[in-house]
């Protein structure tokens, strides 16, 4: 099948099925133009030949004139005594569509009768002949009337001769002529056929050397030289080409070697490289900028490089590369993912100068960014959190000096409102200082094996202790109850205390301050798997959930106010957080508005048996 669909599509086929299609189609037209006026000619003659003479007409209408039983009689004699091969049936009807007579003996029934035919009356009503051919079961008949007239005038027509002549002798010699004609075509074009495959050949056979030859060349094979036979225009051509396939041989190593050097600097650039046409459709990318985005080379070749940087669909790829901007590239933007590349476009032209593409390099500034961002992050909320009190200080401290200090009942309580702002000021410090220790790595932890239910219940009863004493003291604190879900299960973990014991004040004390008058601080420790998790739940107004993923970084609130008027530095949960991911930990909150916030400590546990040795203390 494969080999016949290659004989088909090849040249030398398609010249000879022209040549032959050219042939059979003047063959055809004449034929049919000729048969065509055959046809015509033949029914035109026929139609002639069955026209009834002048004399007769003039007789039969002499006889109608009369109108008597002697014309009747007179006028059958004259139509059974015409002669005439072609005619099958002639009737004659007077003026009143009256049958006066027949030339068939076996319709004599017929004479008196009225005619039927609208032929018939047509012409009796308008003296004018008509003719046509009557086809049927029967055959073909051609049926001519023509009017019999006497005289001129508006009553000059006396009646009608109705003809009928059978045509099938006719047709079948047309059909016969055809069926000729048609196996003369028939043999032409096996003639023509023949002739054109022999034509066809010798055009074809050059050309098809030199298309073998191509494929060599197109497979890298340029030892082939194609034969030259003539010096026509195919024999120049055949010359030409073994020409170009030396130059091609030449220009293909110098490719080659180019294209080596490119793909190996390419392959060992740490950015990453688009190369587009003049369109904006990507060529070629290297395996950096494959690695960026995610995708392979296959599924970004001839796209448009904004769909591949992930642009607007309102930014053209044209406009890009023409305006050579640099910019900044997000890619996977909030996810854990996110990168952020610096694009910078560069056009790529001829020495004509014209602009055959442009070449985009991608340099990776994730960590540059990030590291901007948080230091500029750092250095606004630093001075935006020192600022409030500092500015505070500097109030209360001029109404001192404006002379508030005379006054026994202002000035003891602006000299402690300047006081509270100081140690506010002294702990953010310290908790600052303590991030800085901690990101620089120097913060050494004194890790010891210990009972964590142990710590936690020691840790939980020194909060029930402050509980009870703020109820002896009466001084208005918020009440509150701590419930334990601990697990009887002894969960031994590698921690420093001291640390740990900060990241538990610091939640709980969270939890106090934020939970409503009465509320309950729920406190839970389970062991899964590998790790122990601890709870924190308490009943506050809980964190929307666009603020969860944020508690973390540093001086983030999600009351701000509340937690200003409450003394916090903002620093408390970053602090928490590094010092749990110091313990190869995680931390990490669950809430809902209105219904309150847990906290979520998971440290990894190793399961110990009762047989292992300690080292005394």
């Amino acid at each position: 099948m494969k080999k016949i669909k290659s004989i088909l599509n090849s040249l030398n086929t398609k010249i000879a099925v022209v040549f032959m299609l050219m042939i059979l189609a003047t063959i055809e037209i004449i034929g049919a133009y000729f048969t065509r006026q055959l046809e015509q000619s033949t029914i035109e003659s026929f139609q002639t030949s069955i026209q009834i003479p002048t004399i007769i007409t003039n007789s039969l209408a002499t006889q109608l004139s009369k109108n008597t039983k002697k014309a009747d009689e007179q006028l059958s004699q004259i139509v059974s005594n015409y002669n005439n091969s072609a005619i099958s049936e002639i009737i004659v009807v007077d003026n009143k569509d009256v049958i006066r007579a027949v030339s068939n003996l076996n319709d004599k029934s017929r004479v008196g009768q009225r005619a039927t035919n609208v032929g018939i009356k047509q012409v009796t009503s308008t003296g004018r002949q008509i003719t046509w051919i009557d086809s049927n079961n029967n055959g073909s008949n051609m049926v001519q009337i023509t009017p019999l007239t006497i005289g001129t005038g508006t009553n000059s027509t006396l009646g009608a001769i109705y003809v009928r002549a059978n045509m099938q002798g006719v047709f079948d010699n047309l059909r016969n002529i055809s069926y000729m004609f048609l196996t003369a075509s028939f043999a032409a074009s096996i003639l023509s056929a023949i002739l054109a495959l022999f034509i066809s050949r010798a055009i074809t056979k050059p050309i098809e050397e030199m298309r073998m030859q191509a494929l060599q060349v197109a497979d890298g094979d340029y030892s082939g030289q194609v034969k030259i036979y003539s010096n026509d225009e195919l024999g120049q051509l055949a010359e030409a080409f073994n020409t170009l396939s030396i130059r091609v041989e030449r220009s293909q190593e110098q490719s080659e070697s180019e294209r080596r050097r490119l793909d190996s600097v390419l392959s060992h650039m740490t950015d990453g490289v688009i190369a587009t046409d003049r369109h904006g459709n990507v060529i070629i990318l290297n395996q950096m900028a494959l690695s960026f985005f995610d995708i392979k080379e296959k599924d970004a070749v001839s796209k448009p490089i904004t769909k591949i940087l992930g642009l607007d669909d309102d930014v053209s790829a044209q406009e890009l590369i023409g305006n050579q901007q640099e910019m900044m590239i997000t890619v996977n933007e909030g996810t854990p993912d996110e990168m952020i590349l610096h694009a910078n476009f560069s056009l790529i032209r001829r020495v004509t100068g014209f602009v055959s593409g442009a070449v985009c390099v991608l340099h990776d500034v994730t960590e540059q960014q990030k590291n901007e961002n948080e230091q500029r992050q750092f250095v606004s909320n630093v001075s935006h959190e020192l600022r409030t009190p500092l500015t505070s200080l500097r109030a209360y401290i001029e109404a001192l000096n404006d002379g508030a200090w005379k006054d026994p009942e202002i000035a003891p309580q602006f000299l402690e409102v300047t006081q509270e702002e100081t140690e506010r000021m002294i702990r953010m410090i310290n908790d600052l200082l303590s991030l800085s220790r901690m990101d620089r790595g120097v913060v050494k932890m004194d890790l010891e094996w210990v009972n964590f239910n142990d710590f936690l219940s020691h840790v939980l009863n020194r909060f029930d202790m402050i509980v009870k004493n703020d109820e002896k003291d009466q001084t208005g604190q918020k009440k509150y109850s701590i419930k334990r879900k601990i697990t009887n299960q002894d969960l031994w973990v590698e921690i420093d205390t001291d640390q740990m014991m900060q990241v538990i004040d610091n939640i709980m004390n969270n939890a106090i301050k934020y939970s409503p008058d009465g509320g309950v601080i729920t406190v839970g420790l389970t062991q899964s798997q590998n790790q122990i998790i601890l709870s924190i739940s308490d009943q506050g107004l809980g964190i929307p959930k666009k603020d969860l993923n944020k508690i973390f970084d540093r001086f983030y609130r999600v009351d701000k106010a509340r937690s200003r008027e409450q003394g916090g530095t903002g620093l408390g949960l970053a602090i928490a957080k590094e010092i749990v991911e110091a313990h190869k930990g995680k931390i990490w909150a669950d809430s809902q508005e209105g219904k309150g916030s847990t906290f979520y400590i998971s440290l990894p546990f190793e399961p110990m048996s009762e047989e292992d040795d300690w080292d005394e203390v």
